[in-house]
Parts: C-alpha cells; sequence; structure tokens
C-alpha cells in the first residue's frame, strides 16, 4: 500500500534536508548514563519543549539516554524542520558513566556518487551564490540520521527501538503548534513559495508564513515514521521511500540533483575515535573529522589557555575580543585542512599539537585585533596542503 502522493510525503521529509544537508544536526544532550534506569532523576535539554518532554517520558519509562535521543530527534523532525530531520545528517557523542567510556557516531550526509566537481559552478566558471546552490534538489546529500541513530541504539538502547517513535508519531497525527520561531523562520525562508509542497505546507492560502499558535499536522511523515519504527533503517534507505526520495530529488523544480538509489541503500553511519584533550582542570571530548568542531573547539581553548582566565571577566568585552581573535586563527586552519577522513588526509594531530598552537596563538594580542588570520603550518602536514595564495580571514 503506498503511503501518500509522492509530492506530498516525499517532501515531508526532504523539507529538512534542504536545511540540514547543508549544516550541522545536533542531538540533544542527556543528563544520564546510556546503561542504567534514569530513575527520578534525568535531564532532557532540546530545542523544543515537545521534543524534550518526549525524550524524558523515555527516560522515566527506564529507556536509556541513546533511547530517548531517538524520541527527541524525532520529534524535533516535526518541530523543528528548518534546522534538524531524519532527510539530514548528524553527529552523536555517548559517555558512558559505568567506564567513563565515550562513543562517537559519524552519520554525516554523503554526497551522491555522481556528483559533478562543478555542480557549484556557474557556466563561466565562477563559483554559484549561496542562493543558487543551496535550494533544491542538487543541495540535499544522502542523509545519515536514521543509519546512525540505528547503530547507536544496537549498542545502547535498552528498550524496544519501535518505542521511541510513538510520540513523534502522536504529534505528526493529532498536530502541534507553530511556535514564535518557526514562525519567524518560515517568514524569513527566501524563496519558499517556489516550491510547491513548501507552499502548501508552511504558508497559509494568502502566501503569508502559518501563524503563532495554528495547528500544523504531517500525517505524511508520521506514515514515515511508522515504517521505520517497525523496518528500522533499511525501510527508510531501501524500498518505496527510498524511491520517492530519489525521484523528489531527481525531478526537483530548482536545480535538479543526481542521487540514486544505490546511493542511498549504500550509505553506512560510522564510529570514530572521539577527540579528548585537557584544557586547565577539565578533560574536554569532542567529535573528530569530518566534523571541524571538534577540533576547532580544542584549537579556540588552546589558544585561550595562556590567558590567565581568572582576570577576564566573562561576557565582558575582552573576553569577547580574546574569543573572537583564536576564532579566526582556528577558522582559517578549519577551511584549510578539515574535511572527510575517508577522502583526505586531515592533520588532525599537527593541529592539535601544544606547540604548534602556542606558535599560533602568539599572534593575539589583549589589546589589538590582529591584521589578519591566514592557515598555519601544522607538524606534518602534507605539502600539498601548504598555504599559499588563499583568502584571508578578516
Amino acid at each position: 500500500m503506498r503511503h501518500g502522493p509522492l509530492k506530498e510525503r516525499v517532501f515531508r521529509y526532504l523539507k529538512k534536508s534542504s536545511f540540514v544537508a547543508i549544516s550541522l544536526a545536533v542531538l540533544p544532550v542527556l543528563g544520564c548514563t546510556g546503561t542504567q534506569p534514569a530513575g527520578d532523576r534525568f535531564m532532557v535539554s532540546a530545542a523544543h519543549p515537545l521534543a524534550a518532554r518526549a525524550g524524558a517520558e523515555i527516560l522515566g519509562a527506564g529507556g536509556s539516554a541513546m533511547d530517548a535521543a531517538i524520541a527527541v530527534q524525532a520529534v524535533l523532525s516535526l518541530v523543528e524542520p528548518q534546522s534538524s530531520g531524519i532527510g539530514g545528517g548528524a553527529f552523536l557523542l555517548h559517555y558512558r558513566a559505568a567506564d567513563g567510556r565515550i562513543d562517537a557516531y559519524d552519520g554525516r550526509e554523503t554526497a551522491p556518487a555522481a556528483l559533478d566537481p562543478t555542480q557549484f559552478l556557474r557556466g563561466d566558471g565562477t563559483a554559484r551564490s549561496f542562493r543558487e546552490a543551496a535550494s533544491g534538489g542538487q543541495a540535499v546529500g544522502v542523509p545519515g540520521v536514521v543509519r546512525m541513530l540505528e547503530l547507536a541504539h544496537g549498542e545502547h538502547g535498552r528498550l524496544p527501538w519501535r518505542r521511541a517513535f510513538a510520540a513523534a508519531i502522536a504529534l505528526a497525527t493529532d498536530g502541534f503548534r507553530v511556535t514564535p520561531r518557526l514562525n519567524r523562520m518560515i517568514s524569513r525562508a527566501r524563496g519558499i513559495g517556489e516550491f510547491p509542497e513548501a507552499r502548501d505546507y508552511f504558508l497559509t492560502p494568502g502566501g503569508a508564513a502559518l501563524p503563532v499558535g495554528a495547528v500544523l499536522r504531517n500525517p505524511a511523515l508520521a506514515d514515515t515514521l511508522r515504517r521505520i519504527a517497525v523496518g528500522g533503517a533499511t525501510a527508510f534507505y531501501e524500498g518505496e521511500i527510498a524511491a520517492d526520495i530519489v525521484g523528489a530529488v531527481r525531478t526537483a523544480a530548482r536545480n535538479p540533483g543526481a542521487m540514486t538509489r544505490a546511493d542511498l541503500a549504500g550509505y553506512r553511519a560510522k564510529k570514530r575515535d572521539v577527540l579528548c584533550r585537557p584544557y586547565r582542570a577539565w578533560r574536554v571530548c569532542g567529535m573528530p573529522p569530518p566534523t571541524s568542531g571538534g577540533i576547532a573547539v580544542h584549537q579556540i581553548l588552546g589558544l585561550l589557555e595562556r590567558f590567565p582566565s581568572a582576570q577576564v571577566a566573562p561576557g565582558g568585552p575582552e573576553a569577547a575580543h580574546l574569543f573572537a581573535e583564536a576564532m579566526r586563527l582556528a577558522y582559517a586552519d578549519r577551511q584549510r585542512y578539515v574535511g572527510d577522513p575517508d577522502v583526505v588526509d586531515v592533520p588532525v594531530a599537527g593541529l592539535l599539537d601544544p606547540a604548534y598552537i602556542a606558535r599560533r596563538g602568539a599572534a593575539i594580542s589583549a589589546d589589538r585585533r590582529m591584521e589578519r588570520a591566514i592557515p598555519g603550518t601544522p607538524p606534518g602536514v602534507q605539502a600539498a596542503f601548504a598555504p599559499g595564495g588563499e583568502a584571508d580571514f578578516p
């Protein structure tokens, strides 16, 4: 049995891909262990109260932090379509208090195999604008969230997989009220009316953003989540849903993409080695590449460590200045060196080498702005990566 017209049901999850495929999807932080029942003490932090409530219900029922994370992400797919969803990618860190083990899961979207290196160039070879490149089928990567969640649930889940989707399915069926934030995001989304499915879902008949308090239902997403709950990730990456995803991407009204069913069927989430480094009295852990977040945070903290934090007022102008300067240096390195480790050699050890960070930090002055921030040359970097001619970071 088909579960709704293609244009209606496929857009319900691809509307998330068009946003998430070019940004970082963030999973919740849950304040309980992954292996012990939550009991009476737990905390869920999420971007929407309905998502936090779904996670809390799972923990209250004896679920693990991983079970709750899946419930939160499923609800966010519905209520935060501009930020997070099953049509995009994500990274997840899981901490087990019993032995301090931290697992890093990579569910980042991948490019279709048929990606053309000139895809984001105009006919004359110049780069297309963000607006030109970031909408339509070509902006959609092969989604990774569902595979990643299934991988992590297999190792840290306590309740049955299907249990984590119950709240999201009910909310998608019965509806939820549009928040002020969602109303603002719809209002700011330029060109949303160019896509019939987006227009019908997010806008009033008069073309305005859905008003705050309006009830928004998504029965097509509810049906998709039911299929994932019963059939696991395979129900998403193979069969009817996968065929409709590919069809929607390849026939998009703007920038038709090249994704195939083989791209979806071949997607695999991965476990990576977590990045942990000391910072003053703390041990800070983050995601490794392909995301740049862990490296950038460690570099920023390392660059700031030589400044006496006790003498810098939090939130004051000096703190803001030092943080901004450290970010400029870290992002210059990020732009030059960080990519997908399955494709390029990312010099992680060199970028986090204490002596290298100390040399970089010498460019930061407490009372003046550096003229420009350019990539450094970390130890062990390949000659092909040596900086030269790249744009400055103002």
